[in-house]
C-alpha cells in the first residue's frame, strides 16, 4: 500500500471496527441484551470483521503487508450476507421470510443501521479500494461457505435446546427439518455465487490495474544547441 493511501486505509477501518461497537451497543439499549444477541450471525459476521478491520489498521499503522487476502475476502463475504439477507429477506414485505420490524426508538434505529447497512458498506469499500487484487481463487468461494454452515448447526443445535431460531428460514418449528434443508440449500448456492462474483470482481480489478501503465519519467530535454556568430 502506497504511503498516501495507507492514512484513508487507517480511517475507513478505524471506522469500521467504530460503527460494529455503536451498532451493537445501541441495539443493546433496546430489549435485547448483548448475550441475547451474539447467537445471531448479523452479531458473529460484524465482530468479525470488526476485529478483522482493527487489525488491518494496525498492520497498515506499522506499514506492514496486508492480512491474507481470502481471510479478507471471506469475512467481508460474510457482512456482506448480512446486509443483503436483511435487506432483500428479513425487512422485505414481499420475501416469504419476511420478520416483522419492531418500532424502535432512535437509538436501536441507528444500531440496526450501523450493523445491517453502513458496516456492510464499509467493509465492501475497504475491500474494494485497498486489498491487493489478483489474489482469490474461484475455490474460496466453496470453502467461504464453511462458517455459514457451521453457524447452520449451531442455530438448529440452539433450538433444540432453546426452542427458539434466530431468522425464519432455519426455523425447523415451522419449517420441518426438510424445508430448513431446503431454504438452505437455497442460500448455500446464493452464497456460493455471491462468493464467486467477488472474485470475479477482484479478476476484473486485477486485469484493469496491469493494463494501466506505469507513469515513466520524461527524458531529460536536449541541451539548445548554439551557433557561433562570426568573430
Amino acid at each position: 500500500m502506497t504511503p498516501r493511501r495507507r492514512p484513508v486505509a487507517i480511517l475507513f477501518r478505524l471506522a469500521i471496527v467504530v460503527s460494529v461497537v455503536a451498532g451493537i451497543v445501541l441495539t443493546a439499549l433496546g430489549p435485547a441484551t448483548v448475550t441475547g444477541l451474539l447467537p445471531y450471525f448479523t452479531i458473529q459476521s460484524n465482530l468479525a470483521v470488526g476485529v478483522f478491520a482493527g487489525y488491518a489498521a494496525w498492520r497498515a499503522w506499522q506499514d506492514r503487508p496486508e492480512p491474507p487476502s481470502a481471510l479478507k475476502g471471506a469475512v467481508t463475504l460474510y457482512i456482506t450476507i448480512t446486509g443483503t439477507v436483511y435487506h432483500l429477506v428479513l425487512a422485505n414485505p414481499a420475501s416469504p421470510f419476511a420478520m416483522v420490524q419492531p418500532d424502535r426508538e432512535p437509538g436501536e434505529w441507528w444500531g440496526n443501521q450501523c450493523l445491517h447497512t453502513i458496516v456492510p458498506l464499509l467493509a465492501i469499500a475497504d475491500w474494494a479500494l485497498f486489498d491487493r487484487r489478483g489474489r482469490l481463487r474461484p475455490r474460496y468461494a466453496a470453502w467461504w461457505l464453511a462458517f455459514p454452515v457451521a453457524y447452520l448447526g449451531f442455530a438448529l443445535v440452539r433450538g433444540l435446546v432453546v426452542h427458539r431460531y434466530p431468522y425464519p428460514f432455519i426455523d425447523a418449528g415451522q419449517l420441518g427439518y426438510a424445508g430448513v434443508g431446503l431454504s438452505s440449500l437455497f442460500f448455500a448456492v446464493a452464497f456460493w455465487l455471491l462468493g464467486l462474483l467477488f472474485v470475479g470482481i477482484d479478476r476484473g480489478l486485477a486485469r484493469r490495474t496491469r493494463s494501466v501503465p506505469a507513469p515513466t519519467a520524461d527524458p531529460p530535454a536536449a541541451p539548445a544547441e548554439t551557433t557561433a556568430g562570426p568573430r
